[in-house]
């Protein structure tokens, strides 16, 4: 019995070593393949880590730093590079944007080494369930290994080398120098690159204004700043927000409170209608696009990466008033021009403001044709009537369009017959502009206008507005545009008379006459007074005063064309564009706004040629000086290049413009005796100026075509150009006291009310021009010799540009 038990039992007991022995081979195998595994990671690390890249750009940070362009008083005005970027210390980032940005991307970030394994675990079996690659668990230094150093491209090799990299730089920075180096580095759509760049870029601030709802929104925008920035899709990014705000408040960087009050903060972006393109606190933009260009002449694509700061002569409160005054000038003479009619007119279906989705997909799809333009916004016309225009914005902004004055401009498109091209109807695509309390349907301009002044003591350019719209047309029409000045030229003219022998009393015919073909060289011509008003005689102080073009061009046949010609030359005008003919008494050569500006500030700052620039001087990204403006100044007698007697007898008389003559409107709303100045109005209106200036400030303003047709038959200088020198005038001028005139030069005299050199007292003077009396022959002097004439190197001709059509100046006709 005993042994059958035994017999039985016998296999069971034979089992238990073969199982033995396999567990056995089993944990050698696993023990050696673990070995092996690690002898090939070890392998593997001492491969990998010595081919690992030295720490330098994080040790030695040195970001890709755009350039950027400042007013003298350093507000910003324009950022140029591929990355825009404002590096801040870690100091400087405020807390309630670091506690965002731990809630958001790695809360634990001050605990672990570098790496979270928990999060780690939960990737990799969210990989294995999933049958994808490596995904999720980037700690914010993986994330600046990534940055710096790795692609972006999920494979287990890139993913290895960031795990080693997060190793490297955990044992090489601080915990607050990664999260400094992430903060400043991290791509957040839109150009900018850390948070102190997108804080301008969606919001318009500095990073230290900002507000835990507004912090809340840029740490969302990391994940995926694409779909995540509040420009391209506020909607997600508003749910990303509240994402991130949930997670302040649990992890207790935020009270209850303080996370309801940012969840009902409204967010509102940089990108108001009004504000300037970027986001920038003034309108600068052409400023900063001419300051770009000079310093890329220099430096070529190796400027927008470097850091270079441009620090211009610009005044920022003078820079917006310029900039506003040209808006305004241009408008209002819009206004005044005939309306053109609606952009379009598309279909619009019967019943469509009742399906909000549908209305404003339509208007979504108009608003992508036809940009807003700060105060022009884009609407459609819901219905039209003589008394009522209504027009919708969105579903959600309709407009009313009432004011009677607002009416009466486009009035021509609202009648019941009105032509199909300017009828305002159903559909209609139309701009509408906030004028003061009221709206207005006002099309977008096509005319043209540039502003520009300067500082006569040196030169600097105290503003400059190139045009009505810099993100419609770069060209920049104070430094680019070569237009005829008309009258606005003839006190060079009559400068250039004085030093030969005519004074302000000297009397000038003003009857018409026709040159015949033989005496011009060309054909016959007749010129003619504006409104071919004429006088028996005028002097030449009303003949300035009148802008007669009869006096004009009879003083110049007196003193020679050729004489004219290379006296103008000591103001800055080229020869070359200002021939030696008559017609050149009437402004027919050609100048820019900026050249004529420079002309006008030898009459403002005593005599003197000084060149206009812009750059004050230039830091690099460390704030070192590199660049700093040597102007030459008014005072020194190398740099005298008219007379100081004649001088001071132009800024009498063109004080007496401003008070008495075609200017008088400046000395009515100004009211002030310290000003000179002259109109200019060129052959069919097509360009129209005013010139003034202080002893202080000299400004010039221009209106036109950029491809040159009439303004208009009642359209002068006075009424188109000098509103927007008074508009500018009256904010840079404003608190200034008003200058008296200097103490009378040697050599001149004050004799029955009038000037006279000594050289040309009563009797030796010329006394009449072009009157029938003998002996009206100007004296024989000799010309002073050229003076240099040309813009500072900042600003050469060369790299300017002829927009007027190409017209040869000898051939242009100009009246006034």
């Amino acid at each position: 019995m005993s042994s059958s038990t035994s017999t039985s039992q016998n296999p069971s007991m034979s089992s238990h070593p073969r199982l033995g022995r396999f567990i056995l081979k089993a944990a050698v195998f696993a023990v050696g393949l673990g070995l092996c595994g690690a002898l090939l990671g070890a392998l593997a690390l001492a491969l990998a880590w010595p081919n690992l890249p030295n720490l330098s750009a994080l040790t030695d940070y040195r970001p890709r730093v755009p350039l950027r362009v400042y007013t003298a008083d350093k507000v910003l005005i324009g950022e140029f590079g591929e990355e825009r970027r404002n590096v801040l210390s870690f100091n400087e980032i405020p807390d309630v944007m670091k506690s965002a940005i731990l809630s958001a991307e790695d809360d634990r970030f001050y605990q672990h080494g570098g790496i979270d394994w928990l999060g780690v675990v939960r990737a990799m079996i969210a990989n294995i369930t999933n049958m994808s690659k490596v995904q999720g668990a980037s700690t914010i230094t993986m994330q600046v290994a990534r940055n710096f150093y790795l692609s972006s491209q999920k494979t287990y090799t890139r993913k290895f080398y960031e795990l080693l990299l997060t190793f490297k730089i955990e044992s090489t920075l601080t915990k607050d120098q990664i999260l400094d180096l992430y903060m400043n580095q991290i791509y957040l759509g839109h150009r900018a690159y850390g948070f102190a760049a997108a804080s301008r870029t969606y919001f318009g601030k500095p990073l230290s204004e900002i507000t835990p709802a507004e912090a809340a929104m840029l740490a969302g925008i990391p994940k995926a700043p694409s779909r995540f920035n509040p420009i391209a899709n506020f909607s997600r990014a508003k749910i990303r927000q509240g994402y991130v705000l949930g997670r302040m408040k649990d992890l207790g960087y935020l009270t209850d409170a303080e996370y309801k009050q940012a969840m009902a903060q409204p967010i509102v972006l940089k990108s108001a209608p009004g504000t300037p393109a970027g986001g920038y606190a003034i309108h600068g933009e052409y400023v900063a696009d001419l300051a770009r260009q000079l310093l890329y002449g220099v430096y070529q694509d190796n400027v927008y990466s470097r850091g270079f700061n441009i620090y211009t002569t610009i005044k920022s409160g003078d820079q917006e008033a310029a900039h506003d005054a040209v808006r305004d000038g241009i408008l209002d003479y819009t206004r005044r021009a005939p309306y053109p009619g609606p952009e379009e007119t598309i279909d619009l279906p019967a019943g469509v403001e009742n399906d909000p989705t549908k209305l404003d997909s339509i208007l979504d799809s108009v608003q992508d044709k036809y940009a807003d333009d700060e105060g022009l916004l884009v609407g459609v016309v819901l219905s039209a009537a003589p008394d009522k225009v209504v027009v919708a914005r969105s579903s959600q902004e309709i407009i009313d369009v009432t004011n009677k004055n607002a009416l009466k401009v486009i009035a021509r498109g609202l009648v019941k017959n009105a032509k199909d091209k300017v009828k305002i109807s159903r559909g209609s695509v139309v701009y509408i502009h906030k004028n003061g309390d009221y709206w207005e349907i006002i099309n977008k301009p096509t005319v043209q206008a540039a502003f520009v002044s300067i500082r006569p003591e040196d030169g600097a350019i105290i503003s400059m507005v190139g045009g009505f719209s810099f993100g419609d047309d770069q060209f920049n029409r104070v430094t680019a545009a070569w237009r005829q000045p008309g009258s606005a030229f003839k006190p060079f003219i009559y400068a250039s008379t004085l030093e030969r022998g005519i004074t302000p009393a000297t009397q000038v015919s003003d009857e018409p006459f026709t040159l015949t073909a033989e005496q011009t060289g060309s054909k016959a011509w007749s010129p003619k007074n504006y409104g071919n008003a004429y006088e028996p005689m005028l002097t030449m102080r009303q003949g300035l005063y009148k802008s007669k073009n009869m006096v004009s061009i009879r003083l110049m046949q007196a003193v020679g064309p050729k004489y004219v010609q290379d006296y103008i030359t000591r103001f800055g005008f080229d020869r070359s564009r200002n021939p030696a003919v008559l017609p050149l008494a009437l402004g027919a050569g050609a100048v820019t706004p900026l050249q004529l500006a420079d002309g006008y500030a030898v009459f403002a700052n005593g005599g003197y040629r000084v060149l206009p620039y812009l750059i004050d001087h230039i830091t690099d990204s460390s704030g070192k000086v590199i660049m700093q403006a040597k102007p030459i100044v008014a005072g020194d007698s190398a740099n005298r290049v008219v007379d100081p007697r004649t001088v001071y007898v132009m800024d009498d008389l063109l004080r007496g413009v401003a008070t008495y003559g075609t200017g008088a409107r400046v000395h009515r709303e100004l009211k002030r005796d310290d000003i000179g100045g002259k109109t200019g109005t060129t052959n069919d209106s097509h360009d129209a100026w005013f010139a003034g200036f202080t002893p202080k400030l000299v400004g010039v303003a221009w209106m036109g075509y950029d491809q040159p047709k009439s303004l208009g038959s009642r359209e002068t200088g006075g009424g188109a150009a000098l509103p927007i020198w008074l508009d500018y005038m009256r904010y840079a001028l404003k608190g200034q006291p008003q200058i008296p005139p200097g103490p009378m030069p040697a050599g001149l005299e004050k004799i029955d009310g009038d000037y006279y050199f000594s050289e040309f007292p009563p009797g030796q003077a010329v006394a009449r021009v072009g009157l029938p009396t003998p002996n009206d022959v100007p004296p024989s002097t000799t010309p002073p010799p050229d003076a240099i004439n040309n813009l500072v190197n900042q600003l050469t001709n060369s790299t300017t540009a002829d927009r007027n059509g190409g017209t040869p100046a000898q051939t242009q006709r100009v009246q006034f």
